[in-house]
């Protein structure tokens, strides 16, 4: 080949080399609406999570969103005799230090009273965590398979434009914990006396309406 030949012009019908356009990165699908108490301690999950700098939240993280935020309502569900074992039980996975602990409560506090309808925990945490170049916690595999089962078992819908989606309440979760999801926390749950049955019957009865 001559030098020539080298430099010889591009045809005219010659096209540079085009981009292979950027794979788009698929949106989470909606598959469930969750209760305003549920969201709320669900954020505070996420929270009790982002506090130990872990990588997923738990089933126990979201049972100590329930007593902080629930505790007073969901207690009916213990007998009486059984309230201060339960206690103590759900006092044990709130494993936060004194300091932090009171930061967060008087944080949260005033967001409730502001409203809290802008911002949940969710998102206040996984501001602190991209400001740092680390990712927000997301729900561990036991966690998904606990919200997949109360989609399930939910009598409450929302129907929205993308089609019906079930409607999860504190309860409905409670339940899938306590009941369907084996877990060593599902174990040491049913070992503080909830009484499942009355339990169930509230989730199932379609005259309670879902809060939030």
């Amino acid at each position: 080949m001559s030098l020539f030949s080298r430099n010889r012009p591009a045809p005219k019908n010659a096209h540079p080399a085009r981009k292979s356009p950027s794979p788009k990165v698929a949106t989470p699908q909606v598959t469930h609406r969750l209760t305003l108490d549920l969201s709320r301690a669900n954020a505070l999950a996420a929270m009790l999570a982002s506090s130990r700098a872990a990588r997923f939240i738990e089933i126990s993280d979201l049972l100590a969103g329930f007593y902080i935020y629930e505790w007073d309502r969901l207690a009916e569900y213990w007998p009486e005799e059984n309230g201060e074992e339960a206690e103590d039980f759900f006092r044990g996975l709130c494993k936060i230090s004194p300091e932090r602990w009171n930061y967060w409560i008087q944080l949260y506090d005033k967001k409730r009273r502001n409203g809290e309808h802008r911002r949940t925990w969710f998102d206040l945490t996984r501001k602190q965590k991209q400001k740092s170049g680390e990712t927000a916690p997301e729900p561990s595999a036991d966690l998904r398979a606990v919200f997949a089962t109360a989609e399930r078992i939910s009598p409450f819908h929302d129907r929205p434009d993308q089609g019906e989606l079930p409607v999860l309440t504190c309860e409905c979760v409670l339940l899938c914990i306590a009941k369907y999801i084996s877990t060593d926390v599902r174990r040491k749950l049913n070992r503080t006396g909830l009484d499942i049955e009355k339990l169930e019957r509230a989730v199932i009865d379609p005259k309670r309406s879902p809060r939030g």
